[in-house]
């Protein structure tokens, strides 16, 4: 896998992504009782956007960049833009944090995380980030496979985000909807989240039509398009799959993708969507 994440870190799917993320954990979190957090393509963690890599793309100007130095963002978008400016220790949004960092930083002490990383460097820099952090384990395997081999958790309630990097679009699709069955047997009650891209809706539509079939009860959908979908050879827009929602996540979505939308539209035909796929 030759993917690196430092690239796009800070990109407008990043935003739109964590923003939804926070929700997640907000949610999760009004209830006392411990969860855990677990990502099944954890990344670095963190990503300097003054790096080579990121300043090679300049995605972040079109992501982060038109919120982190605004003094009043969008109230749905404040809550997301505290918690990247508290990642940074030098004023203003130099570090980007992925959605490791960020969970540490939304959840409590007596909760967990598992991240996941295949690639050594990555992982490495992760056992670094969070060497001091005893909330945090950090497992260098497939992601896929540790939800077999690791749910359910001890704590029996959380979140699993599944985050691939989408190299192969039509095969990560279809390894998500065998990862997401085989998770459901062993974990029927987790709350599971899926980020994917938006190139051509074409391909998507199966993995709606899958997921709107079982094995969860309740499948919704958020999306956000930055541009038309008119071609299969750009990022064009990107969604988040959440099996298992908390309650009254839909309405928290409904206020939060019209704010996303209108920061970080990149044609005046951008959209968003927020549909039920499946529901009791």
């Amino acid at each position: 896998m030759n993917y690196r994440h430092a690239f796009h870190a800070g990109n407008f799917a990043d935003v739109f992504k964590h923003a939804i993320l926070l929700a997640l954990l907000d949610a999760l979190t009004a209830k006392v009782k411990p969860l855990c957090y677990f990502d099944t393509h954890a990344g670095r963690g963190s990503y300097r956007l003054d790096d080579p890599e990121a300043q090679k793309t300049g995605e972040s100007h079109d992501g982060i960049g038109r919120l982190s130095g605004a003094d009043a963002p969008p109230a749905p978008l404040r809550r997301y833009v505290d918690a990247v400016r508290a990642c940074n220790a030098e004023g203003g949004v130099n570090e980007y944090p992925g959605s490791p960092l960020l969970a540490t930083h939304a959840l409590r002490a007596h909760d967990q995380l598992v991240l996941c990383e295949t690639q050594g460097d990555e992982a490495a820099a992760l056992r670094t980030l969070f060497r001091d952090d005893a909330r945090v384990h950090v497992h260098q395997r497939d992601g896929y496979a540790a939800l077999h081999a690791l749910l359910p958790p001890t704590e029996k309630r959380g979140l699993v985000l599944i985050d691939p990097p989408f190299e192969a679009q039509e095969g990560e699709f279809a390894a998500i909807e065998s990862a997401l069955a085989q998770a459901h047997t062993r974990w029927p009650n987790g709350v599971y989240a899926v980020w994917y891209p938006i190139k051509s809706r074409r391909a998507i539509a199966p993995f709606h039509r899958h997921l709107s079939r079982g094995p969860f009860a309740e499948v919704l959908a958020a999306e956000l398009m930055v541009l038309p979908d008119d071609s299969p050879l750009r990022l064009n827009g990107c969604g988040m799959l959440i099996a298992n929602p908390p309650w009254r996540l839909d309405m928290t979505l409904a206020n939060l993708l019209p704010a996303l939308r209108g920061a970080l539209a990149q044609s005046p035909r951008a959209t968003h969507a927020l549909r039920w796929l499946r529901r009791e």
